[in-house]
């Protein structure tokens, strides 16, 4: 598949003060879990397919880790991305809740598009509310997601440009998609108008431990 524009590794630039501020929270909660599971460095590196170098860096608040850095580690913790970053509350109410102002942007398009985790389930269990904007041009491309990792997709406005395995599907405003995306996959704005669409993701504990 050829790579038009690779955005993957883009992050919300250091010099926002949010985004260094959610920064020094992920450090400090990846460090609280690395070490409560009992593991080194080498050992999350080997887990997680993230250097230990860059590992060093994250712990220490000195590395801005884009979303596949995130999903990487989280599976290498055995976690969710929302446990990373613990939208959900430890307290684990049976009901939770998250305000606006508590959003995590965690991607930024080079012409203002953004992709926010609105919530997510705690413990091993990826299961996470995304809400996406691409203006026109833009694209973000990722990584294969562990072994039957499924996503549900909403277009509220625009049409969304969902490519799988080098496949685009077109999805008008209005309609649903449903893909597997444990393999390469896209999301790229379709139109000449920005595309605003929500996206569920669900990654089963069993592709993500071991």
């Amino acid at each position: 598949m050829t790579k038009i524009v690779n955005i993957l590794t883009t992050a919300i630039p250091a010099t926002d003060d949010a985004a260094e501020l959610l920064n020094g929270a992920i450090a400090r909660r990846i460090a609280l879990l690395r070490k409560g599971k009992q593991q080194t460095f080498d050992q999350l590196a080997v887990r997680s397919g993230v250097s230990k170098g860059m590992l060093v860096q994250i712990e220490q608040g000195r590395a801005n880790p884009s979303i596949a850095t995130l999903c990487r580690l989280a599976a290498g913790l055995g976690v969710s991305v929302a446990d990373l970053m613990s939208v959900v509350d430890e307290a684990r109410s049976p009901v939770q809740v998250v305000a606006s102002d508590e959003t995590r942007i965690l991607w930024k398009g080079p012409k203002g598009g953004s992709a926010a985790l609105l919530i997510g389930s705690d413990g091993p269990d990826m299961l996470e509310l995304w809400s996406w904007t691409l203006q026109p041009g833009e694209r973000y491309e990722a990584r294969p997601h562990s072994a039957g990792t499924l996503e549900l997709v909403h277009v509220q406005q625009g049409s969304l440009a969902l490519e799988v395995n080098g496949v685009v599907t077109a999805v008008a405003a209005g309609a649903s998609a449903f893909a597997r995306t444990d393999r390469p996959h896209a999301y790229a704005c379709g139109g000449r108008k920005r595309v605003l669409f929500s996206m569920v993701v669900f990654e089963p504990t069993s592709t993500h431990q071991g």
